[in-house]
Order: C-alpha cells, then structure tokens, then sequence
C-alpha cells in the first residue's frame, strides 16, 4: 500500500498507537497494593511487612511468594518495590548456575534494593549456599584460586530484600525456606475476582465489554489472571475483524470457540487427555508416560500443564495404579460413565456392592 493512499492518511502510526501485546502485558500489572484484584489475605499481610519496616526506616524481611502460575507473583514483587521506593533487580532461578553469577548480582545491589528471583526453587546448589549468608548476614565470600592456594574473601553487601517466587514451595531446601521472613501462598481466584480483573483490563486497552461476555470470560479463565487476560486479548481480536468491536457474549463464546477454549476452560491438550483416558483406557487407570504417548506430548507436558487443572476440576484423579476418569469426565465427554466411576477426584468410587473397600483396586 501506497503511502498517499487515503485509507492510511488518517491512521495512527506513531510509536505509542503501535504498542505489541508484551507492553500491554506490562501496562496491566497494578502499581500498588490498592489496585491489585484478589488475593486480599496475602495483600493484608504485605502491606503490615511493608508499613512496619517503613516505620522503622529499614529493608523489610525477605518474602517468598509461592503458588501456582499466573495469578501475579511478579506483580506482587514489582509493588513491593514500588511501595518501598526501590529499585528491583530481576533474574530467575536457572540463570543463577554459578556462585559468581549471583556475587556480582548482589554486590551491585544499593541500599534498600529488591532482587527478585523467579523460581528459585531451581536454584544452583552453589548459589543457593552463598545466599544463605547473604540473607541473614549481608555478606558474601567469594573463593578466589584453587586448590590448597585458594583465598576466601568476604565482600560486605548493602541491606536489601530478596523476594522469591516459586511454583514449587516444597522443592525450596529447609535451610532457604527458613530464611524468609514472611511466605504467602497465592490461591487461585474466584469468578468475580477475575471478572473484576477483566473489567480493569478492558478499560486499559480500551475494550468495550459487556458485563455478562467478561463473567464468560472469567469462568473460562482457569481461576487465573494471566488466562483470563489472555483470552481477553484473543476475543478482542475476534471482536475486531468478524463483527463491530464490541465484546458481547455471542461474540465471547463463539471467539472461545474458535480458540478451542471450551465452557469449563478446558483447551485442545486437556479434552485430548480425556478422550485417550476415557476412549482410548477405558477410563483408567494409565500411566502418565503411556498417556502422554497417547497425545503425542512429553510425560512432564501432561502432568504439569494439564493435569493439575483437570484434577483440581474434578475430572481426573491420580491413584496408586495410574490416571482414572471421574464420572464428571465421563459426563463432560457426552458419555455415560460405568458403574463404579469415581464421584470426583476428592470424593469415594460409587459401587454397587455399598460393603465393597474403597481400597481394593488401588
């Protein structure tokens, strides 16, 4: 296209109209405990951590934030810094591979500074020592040399607070757990939480959304912020190039359906495993590696992104034998279940003997 051809005169290309979804992503993160939806118990309690050590003119505690995926762990750690008028620096814990990697990250620390390291469960052994002695003493010591030659020099590092994030609160050693001061643990949010979420999301992007397309929506969204904020995006686009614009809820649930984003939240990967443990096992029980092979995806894909949701959601239950569908499964496939399918991941198997073990096919 031309650049005289009327249809592009009058169109925006300026820098700040031609934002990618990765500067909208950081555009959506609340700037302060006040504007951060959801997750009131774990807000209470940081802003008491933050207001004390404001009162005493000192770093607060290290914090270690654990939960699942998505519902705003890196945000939390950005506010903190916010509230606290620091700098933060970012790393994660697989880039730590050696001791030195994180010396020179906290020897550049100032005085009050965040460091913020997601999953930090995978830290280095070798790194994850030398932390100890900077969380509780603000020093570091750095070998230098080799063998009998080799120098031990202590570097004194500025007060800061280290905030850590994990999906994994139980991979984290005894001795790192120990050594922060305040741990949350992150829930997943309720539907009108993330109604709420969705809201304040449309009004940045400047999304016109009916009320009853954003509760759509948020019941698709997992419990989780990040989904939902997902989805949003996918459905405005949908909006935009097959109708006028607007989020309605035809317009969210036929977007969803294109998407493969079903009614409970399940996408093509989940109804995939349901359909081999159900069609393909009968309904278990299988193992994870075989159930993989099935889908044609790596055992750690499964049984981490799949099916932790799908048995949360009653779907799926993990027994000692292998992988068994719910009766909910069964149901959700359009199909009827045996006689004795299990009621839900967390309820008993119905059978038809009531004097039967519930603990005989395990």
């Amino acid at each position: 296209m031309y650049p005289d051809d009327p249809s592009e005169q009058d169109r925006d290309l300026s820098p700040a109209r031609l934002r990618s979804d990765g500067d909208y992503d950081n555009s959506l993160r609340p700037r302060s405990l006040t504007d951060f939806i959801g997750q009131r118990r774990v807000c209470e309690q940081l802003d008491l951590v933050l207001q004390g050590a404001k009162g005493r003119g000192s770093t607060p505690d290290h914090i270690l934030l654990s939960g699942p995926p998505g519902l705003g762990k890196t945000s939390l750690a950005m506010i903190i810094a916010g509230e606290m008028g620091s700098a933060i620096r970012v790393t994660s814990g697989p880039a730590l591979e050696r001791a030195g990697d994180l010396a020179a990250m906290l020897s550049n620390l100032v005085e009050g500074d965040v460091l913020f390291i997601d999953e930090i469960h995978r830290i280095a052994r070798p790194a994850e020592e030398m932390l100890y002695l900077a969380m509780e003493d603000f020093r570091v010591d750095v070998v230098v040399g080799k063998g009998p030659g080799a120098t031990s020099i202590p570097l004194d590092v500025a007060p800061f607070t280290l905030v850590g994030a994990t999906t994994r609160s139980g991979s984290l050693t005894g001795p790192l757990r120990d050594r922060f001061g305040f741990t949350a643990h992150m829930e997943f949010y309720e539907t009108d939480e993330l109604v709420d979420v969705l809201r304040r999301s449309a009004d940045i992007l400047e999304i016109r959304m009916d009320a009853d397309a954003g509760t759509e929506i948020a019941g698709r969204s997992r419990g989780t912020p990040r989904i939902a904020n997902r989805l949003l995006r996918r459905v405005r686009d949908y909006a935009e190039v097959r109708a006028d614009g607007v989020v309605t809820l035809a317009i969210a649930r036929s977007a969803l359906q294109v998407y493969d984003v079903d009614e409970l939240g399940f996408d093509r990967l989940d109804r995939a495993v349901l359909n081999a443990l159900i069609r393909g096992f009968g309904g278990g029980p299988v193992g994870v590696s075989t159930l993989a092979v099935a889908v044609g995806e790596e055992p750690a894909t499964v049984e981490e992104v799949c099916e932790p949701f799908l048995v949360r959601a009653g779907m799926v239950a993990r027994t000692p034998r292998g992988r068994v569908a719910t009766a909910a499964a069964w149901h959700h496939l359009g199909l009827t279940p045996p006689a004795g399918a299990l009621t839900s991941s967390f309820g008993v198997r119905v059978r038809e003997d009531p004097t039967e073990s519930l603990f005989d096919d395990l």
